[in-house]
């Protein structure tokens, strides 16, 4: 049979391995659950790469799309829907007052990057060596899994308007503004998500921010993955670092297409006096609104302490399945958002999570999971992210499957 879709999915990443040799098709999810095409049902801790907080296709979400939709998803000029967004979010990021919808993550990190170099006059953005700020050309380097991330050469690893420093390295932040007076802004993700959930180590971030701001540089919170995740409102914003401006998506729309940028009030007006260029055909769209209109009301009242209880419990008990059949693993990243290691210890920098990743083996556990229902992602820097629907029952389910996987894994 001829395929005409390249690689069988639009976005590599997404795909799954073949098991028995069947590939996996999902045919719908809902909640803490996806089915695939033969209706067999398993737990998802992919949650559409972290789109979603409070479930799959939570019907609050479902009815205002729905109503969007059959209300006219583009009519191109301004629609009500878009302020009513705007201030639901930005009631939560702070200072970051102002904002600008965008449909992708990547597509909020160049707009954020445009703005930083506009209010700067300078060229360089600074990104973390194996962090992930979306697939636009600027910000590919480096990215984990590459030999710019290892920065192992004597030269800082730099292209034309990018250049790279090691997450939680303290001296490297000094070293970086040393050699360079052209950084308009660093951009980094409060924990270094796509090389394994690498949390900040006490104080980096905020020395991070105060170099930044001795030197001139603006910084960006890359919080498209972890922004709502964890509390209502931006992560940084909890471990110490203000920022100038954000990126936010994924939680924000609960599977819908959106994403935006935050930022304080006199950087933004840089966009609305045509300094900087926004555009875009769907940005800020009526079923994109509607989605994040519809997640913030559910989000603001998200008992997120129990969430991360539920995350850390879980933790605890994958560690107690594998040490009970004499294998040991760690975990590393926050409760509702994690990397499990075949190791004693969780890595604190890229290089050790380098070191410490096992393919074979987290390919070996996504295949064991998968035969007993439990869906987790197949490579060694893959995370697992839980819902509010990951009520406490799912998580006794998941329990179950891992002490089961845990046994056929030592045997």
């Amino acid at each position: 049979m001829t395929k005409h879709l390249v690689g069988g999915i639009s976005s590599a990443g997404r795909a799954l391995p073949c098991l028995n040799g069947e590939p996996f098709l999902a045919c719908r999810s809902e909640g803490a659950y996806v089915w695939d095409g033969a209706q067999r049902r398993y737990i998802d801790t992919a949650l559409g790469f972290g789109a979603t907080v409070i479930g799959h296709a939570h019907p609050a979400v479902v009815e205002a799309v729905t109503a969007a939709v059959r209300n006219g998803p583009m009519p191109a000029f301004a629609h009500d829907g878009e302020e009513e967004a705007a201030a639901l979010l930005t009631s939560a990021t702070r200072h970051l007052s102002s904002a600008i919808f965008t449909n992708t993550g990547s597509e909020a990190v160049h707009l954020a990057c445009r703005l930083a170099r506009a209010a700067t006059g300078r060229t360089q953005i600074a990104k973390m060596a194996a962090g992930y700020d979306g697939w636009y050309d600027d910000v590919t380097l480096g990215q984990a899994g590459s030999v710019d991330a290892d920065m192992v050469a004597n030269a800082r690893p730099t292209r034309e308007r990018t250049t790279l420093l090691r997450f939680n390295d303290f001296d490297d932040v000094d070293r970086l503004f040393a050699e360079s007076n052209d950084i308009a802004a660093v951009i980094v993700e409060p924990m270094l998500a796509n090389a394994g959930c690498i949390p900040a180590a006490p104080g980096y971030l905020a020395h991070l921010e105060a170099t930044a701001r001795r030197h001139g540089a603006l910084v960006i919170l890359d919080e498209v993955l972890m922004g709502f995740r964890t509390g209502f409102g931006l992560a940084g914003h909890g471990l110490g670092i203000e920022g100038d401006i954000a990126t936010v998506g994924k939680a924000i729309g609960s599977g819908i297409a959106v994403a935006a940028v935050v930022g304080r009030p006199e950087l933004m007006a840089l966009a609305e006096a045509g300094a900087v260029i926004r555009a875009g055909t769907y940005s800020g769209n009526p079923v994109a609104t509607a989605a994040v209109t519809a997640t913030f009301r559910l989000l603001k009242d998200l008992e997120y302490a129990a969430l991360q209880a539920r995350g850390h419990r879980l933790r605890q008990e994958i560690g107690t399945a594998f040490s009970d059949q004499g294998l040991t693993v760690a975990t590393s990243g926050e409760g509702s958002v994690f990397t499990i290691w075949f190791s004693d210890s969780a890595p604190s920098t890229y290089a050790e999570a380098k070191a410490k990743a096992s393919a074979a083996l987290t390919l070996r556990l996504h295949e064991t999971l998968r035969r007993r229902g439990l869906l987790i992602m197949p490579f060694a820097f893959g995370r697992l992210y839980l819902s509010d629907a990951h009520s406490d029952a799912v998580i006794g389910d998941m329990v179950g499957i891992f002490r089961d996987a845990a046994r056929d894994m030592a045997a």
